[in-house]
């Protein structure tokens, strides 16, 4: 198995153990992101949109630097302190996707790293080159 491990300044480092991603073949493996400003490696706001706003952005800053796009994404895994911000999530992921949407799993949490209200993560599958 050969993995290159993906990073980027446009999204926020590592705070852990971890890569922003990983590929293998032509599947990335995503980490959560959180709203995390990459030059500032701070909390974007405390505004609920404005953070998943800005994980999308991060998500997407990862997906290029892997080589694919948002698009590209097959499976997202949406974990959120509050599941009555479902609504909202569903509202700003229509904005970054079109059809065909990814896969998705919704998960309530007690907390999530840094006080965040919403952390994502998934695979991508890259398109093929042939």
């Amino acid at each position: 198995m050969n993995k290159a491990i993906i990073s980027t300044d446009q999204a926020p480092a590592a705070i852990g153990t971890y890569n922003q991603a990983v590929k293998v073949g032509t599947a990335v493996y995503l980490s959560g992101q959180i709203p995390l400003v990459p030059e500032t490696m701070e909390m974007v706001s405390d505004d609920f949109k404005e953070q998943a706003q800005q994980v999308f952005k991060n998500l997407t800053a990862v997906c290029e630097a892997a080589g694919g796009k948002l698009q590209d994404m097959v499976k997202v895994n949406i974990f959120l302190t509050d599941l009555s911000n479902f609504a909202t999530v569903n509202e700003i992921m229509s904005q970054h996707f079109k059809t065909p949407y990814p896969a998705r799993a919704a998960i309530g949490v007690k907390e999530l790293p840094k006080g965040s209200q919403i952390e994502i993560d998934g695979i991508m599958e890259l398109p093929s080159t042939n």
